[in-house]
């Protein structure tokens, strides 16, 4: 892998299911738009380094205000999912994953999204998975996929 490809990783198209849009808001912007960069950022305590997610303006762990968006690795294990059966929409194609995924740099810093490029009957737990993001409108969705490579950086 490239460094060009490492520091902007592939945009799934085809295997993302169509989904509604989160609502930006001041607190969230920075995490849907921040795919644009290539990287996942999450809020973090300037004070204690601890991650937090959802967005809060205050960290939950030392009550600090000095919170800020940073970049993450985008390395994940899968600790848990559900292959979805059900068509809930028109253009919803099933079946599809949908995971809980534990982010490297932080225990019990979790996301519940989709992983992609992976067929159902592949996805485990303790799965090594990888960011990747699908643009739409004004939001960069971070969807995760296998990782092919886990300890490439």
């Amino acid at each position: 892998m490239t460094d060009a490809a490492k520091d902007h990783p592939p945009v799934a198209i085809e295997s993302v299911p169509r989904r509604h849009l989160p609502r930006l808001t001041d607190e969230n912007t920075f995490f849907w738009q921040a795919g644009r960069t290539g990287r996942l950022h999450f809020t973090r305590c300037d004070a204690c380094e601890f991650y937090v997610h959802p967005p809060l303006p205050i960290c939950p762990r030392c009550k600090s205000r000095q919170v800020a968006p940073r970049a993450v690795s985008g390395k994940a294990t899968v600790v848990s999912y559900t292959i979805n059966h059900q068509v809930w929409e028109r253009g919803l194609e099933a079946p599809y994953l949908i995971a809980i995924v534990e982010i490297a740099e932080q225990l019990c810093l979790r996301l519940t999204t989709n992983l992609v490029n992976c067929a159902p009957e592949e996805a485990r737990i303790g799965m090594a998975v990888r960011v990747l993001f699908d643009h739409r409108e004004d939001v960069w969705l971070p969807l995760f996929e296998p990782d092919v490579d886990p300890t490439s950086t």
